[in-house]
């Protein structure tokens, strides 16, 4: 990239960025206030992402996988897993509801 700047480390956490735009408009467009209910947002998410960071954090001990150091910010959290990874168990999940969320609204509408 021209000037010196490195942001290749933005790689994973931009792709973090761009999943949740591509689905944060529908809170809007469709007012289907998942944001505005984080304490049920998080209960559907934080229990499940528990686990898959204990599974990370095995697959990570045993080397089943790695992360690219090149493409995360070099930001780590407990057991060695990068902060977008933290951020991918709370992001995608969110993404995800927000996205069903909006599907129901589309099909009531529909079937109306």
């Amino acid at each position: 990239m021209s000037l010196g700047l490195e942001l290749t480390h933005w790689s994973y956490f931009a792709m973090l960025l761009f999943t949740v735009t591509g689905s944060w408009w529908l809170e809007i467009a469709f007012k289907i206030r998942v944001l505005r209910r984080p304490r049920l947002a998080l209960t559907a998410i934080l229990p499940v992402s528990f686990f898959f960071l204990i599974w990370d954090a095995f697959a990570i001990y045993q080397e089943h996988w790695t992360f690219d150091q090149d493409q995360i910010l070099g930001i780590f959290g407990p057991f060695n897993i990068p902060l977008e990874e933290y951020l991918f168990f709370i992001f995608i999940p969110l993404a995800a509801i927000l996205t069903l969320e909006g599907v129901k609204v589309v099909l009531r509408k529909i079937v109306k």
